[in-house]
């Protein structure tokens, strides 16, 4: 199982290609991970805002997948703008940008 700091570092590997291929503005972790609550079963949420070209469905699926297979985790991406008002705050207070 990765912890925070190894995921971190995969992203500060892999950011340029987030940046170019899927065209990510930015990217970040909550949830279970950031609070050090992860267990064997846990996904990671991942917080995704993307340039105006990437707001494709087809874009966020390929990003889904690819991160994925590059953290061996199951994923649950969730768009920035697509935040709900009730869990909004709460999820960028706790967010870490990588």
């Amino acid at each position: 199982m990765k912890n925070i700091e190894e995921i971190k570092k995969i992203f500060d590997v892999y950011k340029p290609i987030l940046k170019e291929k899927f065209k990510v503005k930015e990217i970040g972790i909550f949830g279970s991970y950031v609070r050090g609550k992860e267990t064997f079963a846990s996904d990671i949420d991942i917080l995704v805002d993307f340039e105006k070209e990437g707001k494709t469905f087809d874009n966020y699926m390929e990003l889904k997948y690819f991160l994925e297979e590059l953290l061996g985790l199951e994923v649950d991406l969730v768009m920035k703008g697509a935040l709900k008002r009730e869990l909004k705050d709460i999820i960028l207070k706790e967010v870490i940008y990588v």
